[in-house]
This record gives C-alpha cells, sequence and structure tokens, in this order.
C-alpha cells in the first residue's frame, strides 16, 4: 500500500496492492490495523454506494454534527473526486484538492472529518463506494456551491462538452465566503 499526502492537511491518496493475472486481480480496500498504521485508519459506521451516469456532480457535501471523514473509491467506472477543507484552524482551510479515481487507477482519497466532498461522473456510469466515520445527519448537512469561483474548483466537465446533472439541492448550494465552517 501506498500513501501520500495531498496538498490538504489530513486529506491523503491510498493506492492499494493490488495483484493481478489472467484471471483478474485481487486487493484489499481496508483493513483496519494496516489503515491505522498509516494514519488514515478510522472506525467506520456506515458504507454507501452511488451509481451514477455521465456528468452527474454530486456535492459538496458535509456535515456540522455527527462530521464525517470518508475512504471514497470507485468500484468501476471513473470519478474526478474533490475535497474542500472546511476548518479555519487549518493551514489549508478554503483550499480543494481534487483527484482522479476509477476502477482501473484503484486509487481511494481519505476525506478526514471538517471537509467538504464531492465527485463528477467522467465514465459512461460509475458506481462510488465510500466508508464513512460517523452516521448520516440530515438535519446537519450544508451544500457548498460547486462552481463557486472563490473556490475556483477546476471540474472536468467543460472539457468533456457535458452541462453537469444536479439534484436539487446542489443547484443551490451555498458561496464559500457565506458557508458554515469549523472553528
Amino acid at each position: 500500500m501506498h500513501i501520500q499526502e495531498t496538498s490538504l492537511h489530513g486529506a491523503y491518496i491510498i493506492e492499494p496492492d493490488v495483484f493481478g493475472d489472467h484471471r483478474g486481480f485481487f486487493k484489499e480496500t481496508w483493513q483496519r490495523d494496516r489503515y491505522e498504521d498509516q494514519r488514515v485508519g478510522a472506525d467506520y459506521v456506515q458504507d454507501n454506494i452511488s451509481r451514477s451516469v455521465r456528468g452527474t456532480l454530486r456535492g459538496l457535501h458535509y456535515q456540522m454534527v455527527q462530521t464525517q471523514g470518508k475512504l471514497v473509491q470507485a468500484f468501476s467506472g471513473r470519478i474526478f473526486d474533490v475535497a474542500v477543507d472546511m476548518r479555519r484552524s487549518s493551514p489549508t482551510f478554503g483550499k480543494w484538492h481534487g483527484e482522479i479515481l476509477s476502477s482501473e487507477n484503484h486509487k481511494q482519497l481519505y476525506v478526514p472529518p471538517g471537509f467538504a466532498h464531492g465527485f463528477c461522473v467522467l465514465s459512461d456510469v460509475a458506481e462510488v463506494f465510500y466508508k464513512c466515520t460517523d452516521f448520516y445527519h440530515p438535519e446537519s448537512e450544508r451544500t457548498l456551491l460547486w462552481n463557486d469561483p472563490d473556490l475556483g474548483i477546476e471540474w472536468p466537465l467543460a472539457e468533456m462538452g457535458v452541462e453537469p446533472i444536479l439534484s436539487e439541492k446542489d443547484q443551490h448550494g451555498v458561496p464559500f465566503a457565506q458557508a458554515d465552517v469549523f472553528e
């Protein structure tokens, strides 16, 4: 397993060991002791999976109560995964990191509590799996405006010639300057 810190304090890219041959491949997607040894372990309490079509943009979501750390990976397809640091006390507050996660590159993104998270689908279909460190708490969920110019996230949708497919909630996200943040 190879782990590399992103440009955001506490967020990591994980490349699990993949053992492949003519039959296919095998990999461990999470193993508590190994991940804890590398500072990306956590007590996960909930697993989620989403299936989305090309151009779908989900996010940017976070919770003020029951903050969730997430270990994200694409089981099928290809996504551009984004984390935004919402912790005012962090040296990377207000910064973002994007990473291509795919079934081919096997990468995972660890998004710690206190971050907003979202992704857009680059392949025809993608199945995204993520482990969460706390339960979903809809009353405290917040949504950042996905295309806030102050954040300047470089979503690759325009390069694909695709308009984002957004939920009603994601269409009405709050600009970063007006967002609730963690102290």
